[in-house]
């Protein structure tokens, strides 16, 4: 892990990333941010991790819309446009844990991509995956993204079933390292992400 903290992406939208950035704030005892939240009448991820983490340090999102779209078009229905220079990282003396909305590629506004969010940051970047069909490709081309602009890659985290064949697939044509499987898990509550965490510093392959 990065001395100040890691960007949690994901192949697309609705992969698990929030439940893998409770797990990483609690293997490194981090706070948490996740700059940009799109369908927050529905279901609020800072909340969400807060819950999962039993009470971390959360930092409220700089931007937060209704509808759960991308956040270029969530902006656009409230009227809003997002500027990038509020998206600025909290101030804190713990690591962070910054969350995208999405995938890497998907847009803030008439200009810039969540990928340019992730460079100016300047984490590391996991990225996270569905264990099942169609992951590899997903995969491979968020990968391909991120080495394309030279943004740092932590490695990959699958959630879903166990599936060996798709993650020898992901650490070999995608030369990255998976992290960790996540199986589900009911319920998903505190405890559980405890055992994930410690799932995750078990396995020792953030170091």
């Amino acid at each position: 892990m990065s001395r100040r903290g890691l960007f949690v992406t994901g192949t697309s939208t609705g992969v698990g990333k929030t439940v893998v950035a409770a797990c990483l704030v609690r293997l490194f005892g981090a706070d948490y941010w996740k700059p940009v939240q799109t369908g927050a009448g529905e279901h609020d991820d800072t909340d969400e991790v807060r819950r999962l983490t039993g009470g971390c340090r959360a930092f409220d999102p700089a931007y937060s819309f209704k509808a759960p779209l991308s956040p270029h078009e969530a902006a656009r229905l409230e009227g809003a446009v997002i500027d990038m220079d509020r998206l600025v990282l909290p101030r804190t003396d713990a690591s962070l844990i910054v969350e995208g909305a999405g995938g890497v590629l998907v847009p803030l506004n008439a200009k810039t991509l969540m990928i340019d969010l992730i460079a100016r940051i300047g984490f590391p970047s996991v990225v996270v995956a569905s264990s099942g069909l169609g992951t590899i490709n997903h995969t491979l081309l968020s990968l391909e993204a991120l080495r394309g602009r030279d943004l740092p890659i932590a490695g990959v985290v699958m959630n879903g079933p166990p599936n060996p064949a798709n993650r020898h697939a992901i650490e070999t044509y995608g030369r990255v390292r998976v992290l960790g499987e996540l199986a589900p898990v009911d319920p998903l509550d505190a405890q559980a992400v405890i055992a994930m965490a410690e799932k995750f510093e078990g396995e020792g392959r953030w170091t």
